[in-house]
């Protein structure tokens, strides 16, 4: 009997170690908050960005993303934009959130993909507060995992 006991305690205790190793890249960035500031250049109030301390801690390191890919960046690009829902309903066509695009820099030029493809890529994160000419997470250095 304490031999099935230790065996129940061991298996729970695995399956708690993997549940907690699995990094969801949507959620971490879902947990930014926007604040709306006046941009005398365009001459309206555009969403800021203020990531929270733990997306913060993770700036600079590697981590792996898994979304749909949408084509807003030109074909020649070394660049795509993953998004966390597809084409349809993502932040440039449909209603999601800022957090719910990457964009992606790839270190060899990636080959083509199709609207939707869903794709993993890993990468260094970078966060991006406020350079209007890129969304605000980026991944640099990146490579395809899984497409």
């Amino acid at each position: 009997m304490k031999k099935w006991s230790m065996f129940g305690v061991l298996l729970l205790l695995a399956g708690n170690v993997l549940a907690q190793a699995k990094f969801d890249a949507w959620h971490e960035f879902a947990k930014t908050k926007f604040e709306p500031k006046y941009n005398e250049k365009l001459g309206e109030y555009i969403f800021f960005p203020n990531f929270p301390a733990e997306l913060k801690a993770l700036a600079g390191k590697e981590i792996t993303v898994e979304g749909f890919y949408v084509p807003f960046a030109p074909e020649d690009s070394q660049y795509i934009i993953l998004s966390k829902y597809p084409q349809s309903q993502c932040f440039f066509c449909g209603g999601g959130g800022p957090e719910s695009v990457i964009e992606v820099n790839f270190t060899k030029s990636p080959s083509r993909f199709k609207v939707d493809d869903v794709i993993t890529v890993k990468g260094k994160l970078v966060l991006n507060p406020d350079d209007m000419d890129h969304v605000n997470f980026i991944l640099k250095e990146a490579a395809v995992v899984s497409k």
